[in-house]
């Protein structure tokens, strides 16, 4: 499986090895003097304008060592920016933010436009402690050292050496005795790196806890959630475990069960809660795969067609899995250049087809989001409304799978997908749970932390499995989650996107154009709205109450039921 990989895909605007000069540019900014409403909005303009280079300049070379972690000279020139450009950004960037606020024409400035920018720097003000600046760099080298150790592990299977991804595509298999040998040598390969990630979130969990106590809080978790900036409380969060616990899990029994049948099994085991009911991947090469997720989104929107072709043209996809690539998948935005890049370290399998199409959503927003409102700033992104339109791309495009698949395997895959939908709701928000746990007990030991991550895992998305002698390798499985250690806190948002983003395949099913036009209608709106208005313009509501995860859960068993 072959790629031909493109390089220059992002605009390189400032030297970011010229130290003095990117300081130069910032020491412009701050002396600049600001002596009406006008200037100030000019002097936003200037900042963001410098901004945005230095990030197109910092995402691309990020991008790049992720696609390659084993070349030196692009790691040397990722390591630069975090060590040296991200400091000085994290420094100017307080101090950027302390002219902001102190200036008499703060209060003044359109609220439509700038209200939510006024909150977010408000809040980074009072966060800001400068002692946090190298924690915060040694916490990004630890997520580079993970990026390394996972983008290099290696399994062999049937005498050759595999990067880890294609290991993982085999759980898929319809036999048994393939996904059980994919899961232990996925377990044994862990079991390898085990000491190394335990270090590292050793270290990570105490980083984490010392900035919070830096800025005046008791703990990461409290921390996290004001600089985030989230629409919800802390008690919110718990009140969603529960429900979906109370609602969602026993629908998830329910379904196992099934599975369980088609599966031909008497015992559910760790290996049969990953299982596909489909005979074959959906594709062999990834021109295949580019081909067919082309023909599905064409089917859906002429646009979302386009913006895939542009993409694909230009180098801004790099799918498939080698060596030395870092793990997992995503959708980053160029804001200089206006483009979007997806990557993706995946072997051929159900799972990957659905990322594409995931990824996808999150460009065809962020290229709505460039065309209606220019480039997306730091401040507007809130995963929960980028989860809403990946999620909501994948449920668009669910009646469309027969493009790889044959009719039966077309009503499988579609299982699936909505299977994948359950797993949404519940597998991020218990990631979200021991997060809670982890930075609440910042002293914990990582016997604890395995065994904790264990019984979550048992009491949401394994469930209904029989993990007897198992739970060992269950416990220490939290090392292939990268959110954990690169994002942390970035899980409860898939799960409350999801709800959304069913509400949306609830309004498709009624009215497909519509809920099509809804979709770009609401990927296009100004950010600097709220996310239940953002919801709101795109059909549907911003809602994770006991109520709303009862019905969702109800339609979407339901749906699954429905299909003959």
């Amino acid at each position: 499986m072959t790629q031909d990989i493109a390089q220059n895909y992002y605009k390189e605007l400032i030297d970011l090895q010229d130290v003095e000069g990117v300081e130069a540019q910032f020491r412009i900014l701050l002396e600049v003097p600001i002596e009406s409403i006008s200037d100030l909005e000019k002097w936003l303009k200037d900042e963001k304008d410098l901004m945005i280079k230095i990030m197109e300049a910092m995402i691309g070379h990020q991008v790049d060592f992720f696609r390659n972690t084993e070349d030196a000279d692009i790691k040397s020139t990722f390591l630069h920016d975090q060590q040296v450009i991200q400091p000085l950004l994290m420094k100017y960037e307080a101090k950027l933010n302390e002219k902001f606020c102190d200036s008499p024409y703060f209060n003044q400035i359109d609220e439509n436009r700038y209200g939510l920018m006024r909150r977010v720097r408000e809040s980074k003000v009072k966060l800001f402690r400068e002692e946090n600046i190298p924690l915060m760099v040694k916490e990004q080298e630890l997520s580079t050292k993970y990026s390394e150790i996972m983008g290099g592990l290696t399994v062999e299977w049937e005498g050759e050496e595999k990067p880890l991804p294609f290991v993982e595509s085999q759980l898929d298999n319809l036999d048994r005795a393939v996904r059980k040998k994919a899961y232990l040598l996925i377990r044994s390969a862990y079991r390898q790196i085990k000491p190394d990630m335990d270090a590292i979130m050793d270290e990570l969990v105490q980083l984490r806890h010392q900035i919070a106590l830096n800025a005046g809080f008791e703990n990461y978790c409290d921390y996290i959630f004001v600089t985030k900036n989230r629409e919800y409380s802390v008690q919110d969060c718990y009140d969603f475990h529960e429900n979906v616990e109370k609602h969602i899990i026993p629908a998830w029994n329910r379904l196992a069960d099934v599975f369980k049948s088609k599966l031909s099994v008497d015992t559910y085991r760790p290996w049969d809660n990953t299982a596909k009911l489909l005979k074959n991947p959906p594709y062999t090469e990834v021109s295949t795969l580019m081909d067919g997720v082309g023909e599905m989104l064409g089917k859906t929107d002429p646009y979302f067609a386009d913006r895939f072709d542009y993409m694909r043209e230009h180098g801004l996809l790099d799918l498939g899995d080698r060596k030395g690539k870092s793990p997992g998948g995503f959708c980053i935005d160029l804001p200089v250049s206006g483009n979007n890049f997806v990557f993706a370290n995946m072997s051929p399998s159900f799972f990957s087809l659905i990322a594409l199409i995931h990824e996808m959503g999150h460009a065809v927003n962020g290229y709505l989001q460039f065309s209606e409102q220019g480039p997306l700033e730091e401040y507007q992104w809130r995963a929960e409304i980028a989860e809403l339109y990946s999620h909501g791309m994948e449920l668009l495009l669910l009646d469309k799978l027969n493009q790889f698949y044959s009719e039966e395997e077309f009503k499988n895959a579609q299982r699936e997908e909505l299977r994948r939908a359950f797993t949404m709701l519940f597998g991020p928000l218990s990631g979200d749970l021991f997060q809670h746990w982890m930075y609440t007990n910042p002293k914990h030991t990582p016997k604890e932390r395995d065994e904790k991550f264990f019984e979550i895992s048992k009491r949401y998305g394994l469930n209904p499995v029989d993990t007897s002698g198992f739970e060992e390798e269950i416990g220490m499985s939290w090392v292939g989650t990268l959110h954990f250690i690169q994002y942390p806190f970035y899980t409860i948002e898939y799960s409350i996107s999801m709800l959304g983003a069913l509400q949306l395949l609830e309004n498709y099913q009624k009215d497909p154009e519509l809920a099509v036009e809804s979709f770009k209608k609401g990927a296009s709106v100004d950010y600097n709205q709220s996310i239940a208005a953002i919801y709101k313009e795109t059909g549907v509501s911003f809602d994770f109450s006991e109520p709303t995860v009862k019905r969702m859960g109800e339609f979407l068993e339901k749906v699954i039921q429905d299909i003959h």
